[in-house]
């Protein structure tokens, strides 16, 4: 019995020996496994790596057709192709008839990469399907947080990102500092300047009080707004605050700058621009546009500054933005989102900047004008347009209801009459 163990024990012994012995040689040294990140264990691969596709040779962008926007993306597509070894093919299309080009041309194959839109034109853009519903590595991701993030929610629309914001655009409080050294800082100080200079043909503050775009702060700043929104920042059309008890405290106030003659009847921006760009008018509210003009005729006189704040904040203009969005169709959209976010980013905005003249969306840009960056700053301030469709029954209805405000009509009753047009006009478009 004893002798018998005493076999058995040996024979599996060495067996066991080598076994163990054929497995080392088949599978080396296990601890070099742990640390050595060229195995070729799966396990050991990177797989942020998987997620990137393989290049294309190249890419194609419809750049809005002004020769100072074609000029600065020619120069930052260059940086483009000589970081990633990808042609950029840059292609002169007007920006507000690319939405029926990218239509035709992108189900068939002929579209670019990118295009380029505003923002409020976005809910046709989802509703034609021409635009790819953006998704970002964590890579990517990380670098949206340089963006204005109202700006950048701007291109969502339903919860989809669509997509990159490159520049935004809003106005200021414009004011000449030969007749308005400092600018106010409250609506009440505003207010003080403009009885106090105006005087016949001489005026302390105008504005174009008929515009719904320019009136949109004074209008809501008590708390009206255009359309409610939730916690995700959805627009909910059926819910319209132009005619609550902020927008009526505000529509009686633009109502006053008229009964007290501070701003006359009739004013429109032709009639503003020429008063204030000979000397007699201390402030207006305009758009950089009117910067080249306004140099020319009042010099270092001329300042700008945000909004005045009203109940302790300052008051929120209406943006708008344009941006980059990737063409449904094509087959490159990782690398399309990569080429819009190369666009806009700090560095290539600077140069956008400084050769288109447009406020990038990008906040890490510095901007080394003393009358840009006021209106830059104002952007932080700036409340972009709802880009619903149903915004574009809203406009009309304003306006009148404003030439009827200032001319003296109850204001509760005027915006109460518009809204109800506006709710009527949006059922129109349901059917």
């Amino acid at each position: 019995m004893f002798k018998s163990k005493s076999k058995s024990f040996w024979f599996i012994a060495v067996l066991m020996l080598v076994l163990s012995m054929f497995l080392v040689a088949c599978g080396g040294d296990g601890s070099t496994n742990e640390t050595d990140g060229s195995s070729d264990d799966p396990a050991s691969v990177d797989e942020s790596d998987n997620e990137i596709p393989e290049k294309p040779e190249s890419l194609s962008m419809w750049v809005n057709d002004e020769e100072q926007q074609l000029d600065a993306y020619e120069e930052i597509a260059s940086r483009f192709e000589e970081e990633y070894d990808i042609a950029v093919e840059i292609i002169p299309y007007s920006m507000l008839d690319q939405l029926d080009g990218i239509a035709l041309d992108g189900p068939s194959g002929q579209g670019p990469d990118l295009f380029f839109q505003p923002h409020d034109r976005l809910g046709d853009v989802h509703l034609q399907g021409v635009a790819a519903e953006l998704e970002f590595t964590p890579e990517q991701e990380a670098r949206l947080a340089d963006y204005n993030q109202d700006v950048l929610n701007s291109f969502s629309y339903e919860g989809i990102q669509y997509g990159i914001p490159a520049v935004t655009e809003t106005y200021a409080l414009f004011y000449n500092k030969e007749l308005v050294p400092e600018a106010p800082e409250t609506m009440d100080e505003l207010m003080e300047i403009a009885r106090e200079l105006t005087d016949g043909d001489n005026y302390g503050f105008l504005m174009n009080a008929l515009d719904f775009y320019f009136v949109y702060p004074f209008l809501t700043g008590s708390g009206g707004y255009v359309f409610g929104q939730d916690a995700d920042g959805l627009y909910d059309p059926s819910d319209i605050g132009l005619n609550n008890e902020g927008s009526v405290a505000g529509a009686t106030t633009i109502q006053s700058w008229f009964e007290e003659g501070l701003i006359p009847e009739g004013i429109d921006i032709d009639i503003m621009n020429g008063l204030f760009m000979e000397g007699k008018v201390g402030m207006v509210v305009n758009g950089p546009w009117a910067i080249p003009d306004y140099v020319d005729a009042l010099g270092d006189n001329l300042a700008i500054a945000t909004l005045p704040k009203d109940n302790g904040e300052v008051l929120s203009s209406f943006a708008g933005n344009k941006g980059w969005l990737v063409n449904y169709y094509t087959e490159n959209q990782y690398w399309a989102t990569e080429l819009a976010l190369f666009l806009s980013n700090a560095e290539n905005s600077t140069t956008y900047f400084e050769v288109a003249g447009e406020l990038p969306a990008n906040t890490k840009v510095e901007i080394d004008d003393e009358l840009m960056d006021a209106v830059f700053e104002q952007t932080q301030y700036a409340e972009p347009m709802p880009n619903i469709p149903e915004m574009s029954q809203v406009w009309e209805p304003i306006a009148d209801a404003l030439t009827f405000i200032t001319q003296g009509d109850d204001p509760q009753e005027v915006l109460d009459e518009a809204v109800e047009i506006i709710k009527e006009d949006i059922s129109i478009m349901g059917q």
